[in-house]
């Protein structure tokens, strides 16, 4: 079908590298990179971009915690990223750093054009400053009694415990959250973009409107306000020294802040492309380019991406995003992403577990539509319907076809069976196949093509062909059966290629064919052309997988550990091992008895022990006492154990705890056991 080729930019938002890459991230890479490989197959010129966001305070002092230069920790971590986004098929056309010089140099293309434009101003701001650190201190890193409902140790923009709402110098017996010191107030000369400026809200009332999600639009009208009501706030944009990131332009000492170079990175990055590709980069960026512009970010960035980022173009000379799309958070078995659950889970864990990318690029492929609500991963269904969709009912069309027509007929199809009404109705549900891939409801276009395959399962169930081949007189009904069912396996791979491009790229192979574009669905296999020999394409997903890839990333959820206030009579954390009774209370000491003990093939040190500590379940742990007690003799023992350590993976299994010992000077180690009365779970306290 004959079509207008569009050129279109497209970004995902720039995961902060200051952490790994998790199935949350993934929710919105998988997204836009279905999205993208769509238009792609479509034939358009489309270049996928992203960046990883790098610079900001929190990046400088987890250099400085781990030895290393702020660069060196970039480096590192944009390698790890693009390991992930490679193992998950995330097709990026370029995959860059925000700390570049393509981005530093747009960065002040863009700040001295809006400084030329009136709309950046200078005021001087009042701040904590850390006496110690010799740095300002940003909301998250001052701490201090809230000035509400005095509970100790709150954040400095808000209190967690009633959800109040206040200015750092509100905070009682502030400390910084960097070294315990007080913090002292101190003036500083700050820069700000004039977001509240008349023009900027102008342009943003006309701009909303075409929005594609509602939501975003009802968001956008709620911060703009209703008619001359002013609700936007200019956004400073400096930060001070010591910070890493790109120096003001005529502003020594004083550094943009992240959220400002961060979107410029998209910009970047691109820049970075067009130059290897020798594109001309300002027939795609400036205010009067015809081409299209989109950014899928998660929902909790839209203010960024909807009022600042846009505003900026605008009066910098630059195009607007042509459309924002937003998605909602993903939560995992209905509840929110949990390190002590092990349902935060990596993007490489899932991997080492040896878990299939598409079977979670599909999965959420099947979840998705084009509004921010927000999706669930639930495991049980994760495992039906990757199961039930895939393997029994994709996977399977070729599986009980294939091997009879390469053994019977050479693996050439029947000519005469490639136009029955079964894949007449398969080619003519493209259309609106790629109306939903287009309009970002891929749930939908998930569900439309497994109801094609439902339809050739029903057709292969009611024409038998394991029975056909037992009849030499029906030799052609089975030759003409099998050729439909193969060129509908090839329709159903064109179909699902944006969600599945391995697998598609599999079934190809086997179909002995080349990459296949969106109206290839109406170009036929032809005899002349052989399948190969069929080979399985992919697994079930089975139940232990699940349980290793949670065991996998199951560890103590770290409650925020606060640096405490100090005081002149207590000693400085570096100069002491004394302890406060709050860091005691932390650790859970549990009665435990030992219901079995094995030695440990392959160990002369550990013993694997059995416990009862009240739960539902045992818990397993690995103890290295084998020198010191015969597994036999601690069977129906009791001892006391830390329960609440992090699960360890170790070379014989997870280790869900630590028995506590005690040892002198003759190297001895004595099981602790508690006096007789004691019982299982019982807490020690």
């Amino acid at each position: 079908m004959p079509h207008t080729a569009r050129q279109i930019l497209v970004t995902s938002a720039l995961p902060y590298a200051n952490g790994q890459i998790h199935i949350g991230h993934l929710v919105e890479y998988i997204q836009t990179d279905v999205w993208v490989r769509y238009l792609k197959l479509n034939q358009h010129e489309v270049y996928y971009v992203g960046a990883d966001d790098t610079h900001g305070t929190p990046i400088m002092l987890r250099a400085e915690k781990e030895g290393i230069t702020p660069k060196e920790l970039i480096t590192r971590v944009w390698g790890e990223h693009k390991r992930d986004f490679d193992a998950f098929g995330i097709s990026f056309d370029n995959f860059y750093t925000t700390d570049s010089p393509e981005n530093q140099e747009l960065s002040n293309e863009i700040y001295l054009n809006l400084q030329k434009n009136g709309l950046i101003a200078e005021r001087e701001i009042e701040q904590y400053y850390d006496p110690e650190k010799e740095m300002f201190l940003s909301d998250r890193f001052i701490k201090g009694e809230c000035p509400k409902c005095h509970t100790p140790d709150q954040y400095g923009d808000s209190c967690e415990h009633c959800g109040a709402t206040y200015a750092p110098t509100d905070l009682i017996k502030p400390y910084s959250a960097l070294s315990g010191a007080t913090p002292i107030r101190k003036k500083s000369l700050h820069y700000f973009f004039k977001l509240s400026d008349e023009r900027c809200e102008s342009f943003l009332r006309d701009w909303v409107q075409g929005l594609a999600q509602v939501e975003a639009t009802n968001k956008m009208r709620e911060w703009l306000g209703e008619g001359a009501e002013h609700k936007l706030s200019d956004w400073d944009i400096s930060r001070d020294a010591p910070y890493f990131g790109f120096e003001i332009p005529n502003a020594p000492g004083k550094y943009f802040y992240v959220w400002l170079d961060a979107p410029v990175g998209y910009y970047a990055s691109f820049k970075n492309l067009c130059a290897a590709k020798n594109l001309n980069f300002n027939d795609w960026v400036k205010a009067d380019s015809t081409t299209e512009q989109y950014h899928f970010i998660g929902k909790d960035i839209l203010y960024f991406h909807t009022l600042f980022w846009p505003a900026m173009l605008k009066f910098s000379g630059l195009r607007t995003p042509t459309n924002v799309f937003a998605h909602g958070f993903l939560t995992v078995d209905g509840a929110k992403m949990s390190k002590s659950r092990g349902t935060f889970i990596t993007a490489d864990s899932y991997i080492q577990t040896g878990m299939n990318p598409e079977w979670l690029r599909y999965y959420f492929a099947a979840k998705l539509n084009a509004s921010m609500e927000d999706l669930d991963l639930n495991f049980n269904d994760f495992i039906a319907r990757t199961n039930s969709d895939l393997v029994g009912k994709y996977v399977n069309i070729a599986s009980r076809a294939a091997g009879f027509l390469v053994k019977r007929f050479e693996g050439r199809v029947l000519d005469s069976a490639m136009n029955v009404e079964l894949l007449q109705t398969l080619r003519a549900a493209q259309s609106n196949i790629g109306a939903l891939y287009e309009a970002r409801e891929s749930g939908k276009a998930m569900r439309a093509i497994m109801e094609l395959a439902d339809q050739v399962n029903v057709f292969i169930d009611s024409n038998k062909p394991w029975d056909l081949a037992k009849d030499p007189a029906k030799t052609d009904e089975l030759h003409a059966v099998c050729s439909v069912c193969v060129e509908a396996f090839r329709i159903l791979s064109v179909y699902l290629s944006p969600v599945m491009p391995n697998t598609a790229a599999k079934a190809y192979a086997f179909l002995n064919i080349g990459a296949q574009n969106w109206d290839d669905v109406h170009t036929p296999l032809q005899s002349a052309n052989a399948i190969n020999a069929y080979s399985h394409m992919m697994t079930r997903v089975e139940d232990k997988q699940i349980d290793a890839l949670i065991a996998a990333n199951k560890t103590e959820e770290a409650a925020p550990v606060a640096i405490a206030a100090p005081t002149k009579a207590a000693p400085a954390a570096a100069e002491s091992n004394i302890i406060g009774i709050d860091d005691f209370v932390k650790v859970d000491l549990r009665i435990a008895k030992i219901v079995d003990c094995q030695a440990v093939e392959g160990s002369t040190k550990l013993l694997q022990l059995t416990l009862d500590v009240g739960e539902a379940t045992t818990r397993n742990v690995f103890s290295g006492i084998a020198a010191a007690y015969k597994p036999e003799d601690l069977i129906g023992k009791l001892t006391v154990m830390v329960a609440n350590l992090a699960p360890r993976k170790m070379k014989f299994g997870i280790s869900e705890g630590m028995v506590l010992c005690a040892s002198g000077n003759d190297d001895g180690l004595y099981l602790l056991e508690p006096n007789a009365g004691a019982q299982a779970g019982m807490r020690i306290s």
